[in-house]
């Protein structure tokens, strides 16, 4: 039984397997290869493209999909989140999708091996699906060769799993991965940090633009969201005409992180990313209830 808490429960031979089935899939759509599954999702957190990219994906490679609620179901009478993922195993699916605020919640249910456990994203710590369909969008674009390229990620990196989880795969395939943020919202790590853009800027093959996360911090270090596009939102009077590929997860706040003329920029591919979203979590519902 495979599970898919992060990146590095794949080989190299998977995700270079995972890349070929997505990119099959996108150029032609599959048969009906998992007819006989059941997959259900259960998110702890909101979520729009990551819970209907898994549906979507289910469904093209034909398996049924049942969403539980959890704000209806048990686990708010207080049933422990063991018992309640017990209880669904105990209907035989054959894969559970969580989502959930604590960083340990997907290993914990996969260590448990009851089912196959796909990380819809936890904590801070880890989005791994969200990180395989970045690279399957970088290696599309740059051909196949991502190895040597840099990218810079850029915002609320200490708060973002996608980011935690993008350094871990990016630069286990090669990539130069660069950091910018103002130091509070900056993690601890060895690798290049900047708290300005422009710093960078010639340097970058790739710009990650993640999702201002203010809130989330206990003081405050901009007054206001204005303050803080002033220094990070992706514009065309930061990028000019360089050839810098810009990649956001969504949801994107407009003319905070990536402005709305950038957003039509044709170097932009957040909406590349969701649609590339679905053939990758297509091949990955493939290796893990098909392949493995």
């Amino acid at each position: 039984m495979q599970h898919l808490v992060d990146t590095n429960n794949f080989s190299d031979v998977q995700i270079a397997q995972l890349l070929h089935d997505a990119k099959t899939f996108k150029a032609q759509h599959p048969p009906q290869l998992l007819r006989d599954k059941l997959l259900i999702t259960l998110f702890f957190e909101a979520s729009t493209r990551t819970r209907s990219s898994f549906e979507v994906a289910a469904k093209r490679l034909g398996a049924a999909v049942v969403h539980l609620d959890p704000s209806k179901s048990s686990s708010s009478k207080g049933e422990s989140l063991e018992d309640t993922f017990a209880n669904l195993c105990a209907m035989e699916p054959d894969g559970v999708i969580i989502r959930h605020s604590e960083n340990e919640t997907p290993r914990l249910l996969a260590d448990m091996q009851m089912t196959s456990v796909i990380n819809a994203g936890a904590g801070n710590y880890a989005h791994p699906t969200q990180a395989l369909l970045d690279l399957f969008t970088l290696v599309e674009h740059f051909d196949g060769d991502v190895k040597g390229k840099t990218i810079a990620i850029v915002g609320d990196i200490v708060s973002s799993r996608v980011a935690s989880s993008g350094i871990r795969l990016l630069t286990r395939m090669g990539m130069n991965v660069i950091l910018v943020a103002p130091k509070p919202f900056m993690p601890e790590s060895d690798l290049p940090q900047f708290e300005k853009l422009e710093d960078v800027i010639e340097k970058v093959d790739v710009i990650m633009s993640l999702r201002a996360q203010l809130e989330r911090h206990a003081s405050a270090i901009f007054d206001d969201y204005a303050a803080y596009a002033k220094h990070y939102c992706i514009d065309h009077d930061r990028l000019g005409d360089r050839n810098i590929l810009v990649l956001h997860p969504g949801p994107v706040m407009r003319n905070i992180d990536i402005s709305d003329a950038m957003l039509q920029d044709p170097r932009c591919k957040v909406l590349e990313q969701v649609k590339n979203g679905v053939y990758m979590r297509m091949a990955i519902l493939k290796l893990l209830l098909l392949d493995s």
